[in-house]
């Protein structure tokens, strides 16, 4: 071993001691004869005072972010002792400083705001000098504390393939040719799904895996193509029994990670129809305010046509969010700019209407009767403002929803230091297509519902699923599956998946379970949100060693790239509009 103790470990009681640490020198500074560095590894730093003179000329030729191990004695700092890091009250005088590796000069200033594009270059360098290092130290904790609650729960950890057969899941999927059999391709797993089901009808009981998954689907600040999950599976249980170990285990890793957080000791629940009409989301964020307003009562016989026709329409609606305090602040260039907003969500006008000193002011007055204006003025306060979409359902929910989360956290009223996990359940087992013009699943076709409601409309049929929420993001969803092999086939039908596809695509499963296959269900916890969330991180790239960019590509090592021309043929295939090296 080359060094005695990290960078971050000695204080006072190691006075007079010989040792030896290595590290990064992220600081040099003369003192007429005397010399000091700063040496940094991942657990802090320690000032290092050089006085011998032939040492000091040898330390005068360092860079920064040479790597050195020095040895020499632990000092007491005295007068210049600070509270800024943990070894400030001691130093170590050099008795021998040797580079251990030297460093080029760094690519960018780590003391200046860089761009993402060098960073993310330089992904390395970022990690060592960045708050990055501390989101993956956190990460592994977090890591450590879900497989130690699970397994203390009975859980056992059991791996599962990485190269699959392409299922159809939702999402693309990421394929990877087979040299073998040519022409044929695995998949990558977008998550473990059939398998943790086929775990079930092994016995298994109690499944879990902190598992690598993929999936080719467009980017947002909280997805990456490919992201951890944390993949859980019960056999023998209700949708109750798989919230509560979920729940369980969330707690256990707070009180690992934040003693200071007291999380509710039953999650509240609330329906996919109740978190769409309250919040315009099945992802609500509860800390604040401002929920949706249902308005087509009020505007039902309303003069004002766009209103009074998505009032009285039942595939559309009028959905309004009050904003308090603002009416004087909002100035109609204000209001402009929010509703370009609303319209990049796809609603087609944004309206308003102001109450200042107990009157209500909009160019939309004169279309409103007595009764109308009565009822807004109920709904908004002194010197609030009510902004107004009447559009089809889709649109007014999801352009309100997203208004409501602009102006929370533009007139910063999240409480960061609050956390507000929830369970959303009863979600629609099916959705329509409408470009396709047929049903696809909701979550995915493995999920249980009631099977009578297949002789209804497959819209309003409600499915055993459930997602957890923590301030406004999903951070586990599952669900009850299903175990029955005809009611499986009978889902397949609703999707328009026919016999032979089913066959073809999951016979191993449909076969597996016509031998006794137990009821069960899970969920599954994206580990990267999760551990975002947790730290208050707006970007989930901060919490993953070496994450891709918004195009899906890694600027570091420069993946994905071109391959040799002798590389395909070995694999039989042949690219149509780019070259091959």
């Amino acid at each position: 071993m080359l060094r005695t103790h990290t960078c971050g470990e000695l204080s006072l009681k190691d006075l007079g001691m010989e040792v030896a640490i290595c590290g990064w020198i992220t600081r040099k500074r003369e003192f007429g004869p005397i010399l000091f560095l700063i040496v940094s590894d991942r657990y802090g730093m320690t000032q290092v005072v050089v006085n011998d003179a032939s040492l000091v000329e040898k330390a005068k030729k360092f860079s920064i972010e040479d790597v050195v191990l020095v040895k020499g004695q632990v000092i007491d700092r005295k007068e210049n002792r600070t509270d800024k890091y943990p070894t400030g009250e001691i130093e170590v005088d050099a008795g021998s400083l040797d580079v251990l590796n030297s460093s080029r000069p760094m690519p960018y200033d780590h003391n200046k705001e860089a761009s993402d594009t060098v960073k993310m270059k330089y992904r390395y360098l970022d990690i060592r000098k960045s708050l990055i290092r501390e989101n993956l130290i956190a990460r592994s904790k977090i890591t450590g504390l879900v497989r130690c609650c699970l397994e203390k729960s009975g859980f056992i950890e059991i791996e599962t393939p990485v190269l699959n057969k392409s299922t159809p899941e939702g999402a693309r999927d990421f394929l990877v040719p087979s040299r073998i059999w040519k022409g044929s391709f695995y998949a990558l797993p977008q998550s473990p799904q059939v398998f943790k089901q086929l775990l079930m009808v092994a016995g298994m009981d109690r499944y879990y895996q902190i598992v690598k998954c993929f999936r080719d689907e467009d980017f947002r600040s909280d997805r990456q193509p490919e992201f951890t999950q944390i993949d859980i599976e019960m056999s023998f249980v209700e949708e109750d029994d798989v919230m509560n170990e979920a729940e369980n285990m969330i707690k256990k890793v707070f009180e690992g990670m934040k003693k200071d957080v007291v999380l509710p000791e039953k999650f509240p629940r609330i329906s996919y129809d109740e978190a769409m009409e309250r919040f315009g989301t099945d992802a609500p964020d509860t800390r604040y305010g401002m929920e949706l307003i249902a308005l087509d009562d009020i505007f039902k016989k309303s003069s004002f046509k766009a209103f009074a026709d998505a009032a009285n329409d039942s595939s559309k609606t009028v959905k309004g969010v009050v904003v308090e305090n603002k009416a004087k602040e909002f100035s109609r260039n204000i209001i402009k700019k929010m509703e370009v907003a609303v319209q990049g969500d796809g609603a087609k006008g944004l309206a308003f209407i102001k109450k200042i000193d107990s009157s209500l002011e909009s160019p939309l007055l004169k279309f409103f009767n007595e009764k109308e204006l009565a009822g807004l003025s109920e709904i908004i306060p002194e010197n609030g403002v009510l902004f107004i979409v009447a559009d089809s359902r889709p649109i007014a929910l999801r352009s309100m929803g997203n208004f409501r989360k602009r102006m929370a956290n533009e007139l910063k009223l999240v409480d960061k230091d609050v956390v507000a996990p929830l369970w959303v359940v009863e979600f629609p087992a099916f959705e329509l297509d409408e470009e396709e013009d047929r049903w696809i699943a909701t979550h995915h076709p493995f999920t249980d519902f009631d099977i009578d409601g297949l002789k209804d409309d497959p819209a309003k049929i409600r499915s055993r699923a459930y997602d957890m929420v923590i301030n406004g993001h999903e951070v586990g969803g599952g669900s009850i599956r299903i175990h029955d092999v005809e009611k499986q086939k009978k889902v397949f039908s609703i999707l328009g998946i026919s016999e032979d596809e089913a066959e073809e695509k999951f016979g191993f499963l449909l076969e597996s379970l016509q031998f006794g296959a137990p009821p069960h269900g899970g969920i599954a916890f994206g580990l990267d949100r999760l551990v975002m969330v947790l730290l208050g991180i707006d970007a989930i790239r901060d919490v993953i060693a070496f994450p891709k960019t918004t195009s899906a590509s890694c600027l570091m090592s420069s993946a994905p790239s071109m391959v040799k021309k002798e590389q395909l043929e070995e694999l039989g295939i042949k690219l149509t509009g780019k070259k091959e090296e």
